[in-house]
């Protein structure tokens, strides 16, 4: 049986998912964390088993080895020879890529040259890309990018409003993110909502540590609250979101800061709900928090909530319409406190909250039947995505071959 492997390669991490092929059966899913800092460990959820194993890990070479030796120790796979793809999430992939591609030179170029549009990320996939080509170069090597979904956005909503020669000269545009999550579950609502997804109007809330949401029109991504890179938007668990480009420049200032790069590690890292509360980046402590009486928790989680509703509107406005709302990754679908705090902002456009539905935390509707427009909870699945997306690629490697055969 083939097996494809997608990865999700972090700066110290080596996020993991094995998928049976055709079937789509998860055979395992896992995490390599901490490389190269002291504490490292590797994690295998396998077949209701769970191996974990602290030790060191000096770097992603190391960890790609330890990952590849344990998936044949556990008996996931007899030899390197079953893994027939491997599939890598790329964040960034600028104006060049508006689908998934095969890995080659061109492409590792290219991933590096728009590092500058992810710099949490881009850097950090390539590291994996390069360290399985090595170990595995009998495999299809196949880039998904978080950016290739909102190639549809229509010109009026990717442009700024900045000398036009910008986007000319420099590509300067709206690229948005997590672009693989919207697309998957977009798909996911439709099916829920038994309606096709191009007579849909949705909203899909990516809200995790990164945060992003996107409007869906006509079965596309037609707007998105990133912008050219996945600092800006609503709230995140280390990043500002929006902020007055102005504000920069006058804190650069007031703080000293001759290094642009130093005053964008503050907003990339040091803001967001980690800034505001002083407390945490994660949602669950903020919330904690908030409700042992914290003012910057509540102030937080406030701002976060705010943001949302406001892109909310915006969409609604822009898509003359809504059918759904959608909530997904680590917070969305996680976290019933926000979850209602968001749809008790929009009770004014007819969203009625079920709180039972909404407390049980599953994949569905959380609205009241009567609610003029639903709101649903839909795990978010990007590896089988990616996974999608290479059997795609295969089929499309298997015409090309055929209609070169020479007819007999």
């Amino acid at each position: 049986m083939e097996k494809t492997l997608i990865i999700n390669s972090g700066s110290s991490s080596l996020k993991f998912k094995l998928f049976a092929i055709p079937t789509e059966d998860v055979l395992a899913s896992g995490l390599i964390d901490r490389i190269s800092i002291k504490g490292s460990s590797v994690t295998v959820k396998y077949n209701g088993q769970k191996y974990h194993q602290e030790l060191p890990i000096p770097d992603h070479a190391f960890a790609v080895d330890l990952l590849l030796k344990l998936l044949v120790e556990l008996h996931l796979i007899k030899d390197l020879n079953e893994i027939t793809a491997v599939g890598h999430r790329v964040v960034a992939g600028g104006e060049y890529f508006d689908h998934s591609v095969v890995i080659d030179d061109d492409v590792i170029q290219k991933i590096a040259e728009l590092s500058d549009l992810a710099r949490l990320h881009n850097p950090a996939n390539l590291l994996g890309i390069k360290v399985f080509k090595k170990l595995l170069p009998n495999a299809l090597a196949v880039a998904s990018f978080d950016t290739a979904y909102h190639h549809s956005i229509p010109e009026k909503n990717y442009l700024y409003s900045v000398p036009f020669e910008w986007y000319e000269k420099y590509g300067v545009r709206r690229y948005g993110a997590h672009g693989i999550s919207h697309r998957y579950v977009a798909r996911q609502a439709a099916s829920l909502m038994n309606k096709p997804l191009k007579e849909l109007k949705l909203i899909t809330c990516h809200l995790g540590a990164g945060s992003s949401l996107c409007a869906v029109k006509d079965g596309k991504s037609f707007d998105t609250t990133m912008g050219f890179t996945p600092l800006t938007g609503v709230t995140m668990a280390t990043r500002s979101g929006d902020v007055d480009v102005e504000l920069v420049t006058y804190m650069m200032k007031k703080l000293n800061i001759t290094d642009p790069e130093e005053m964008i590690s503050i907003l990339t890292r040091h803001s967001g709900l980690l800034g505001i509360s002083g407390i945490s980046s994660d949602m669950r402590d903020v919330i904690a928090a908030k409700d042992a009486g914290n003012k910057r928790a509540q102030i937080a989680v406030t701002l976060f909530v705010k943001n949302i509703v406001r892109y909310i509107g915006q969409y609604y406005a822009e898509m003359k319409g809504l059918d759904g709302i959608v909530f997904t990754a680590g917070i969305g679908e996680n976290s019933d406190v926000i979850r209602k705090l968001v749809c008790d902002e929009l009770e004014f456009m007819g969203v009625k909250l079920d709180d039972t539905l909404n407390s049980k935390g599953e994949e569905g509707f959380i609205t009241k039947p009567d609610s003029k427009i639903a709101a649903l909870l839909v795990p978010t699945d990007e590896e089988l995505m990616i996974s999608r997306d290479i059997e795609v690629i295969k089929l499309q490697e298997q015409k090309e071959i055929s209609s070169k055969k020479p007819l007999l």
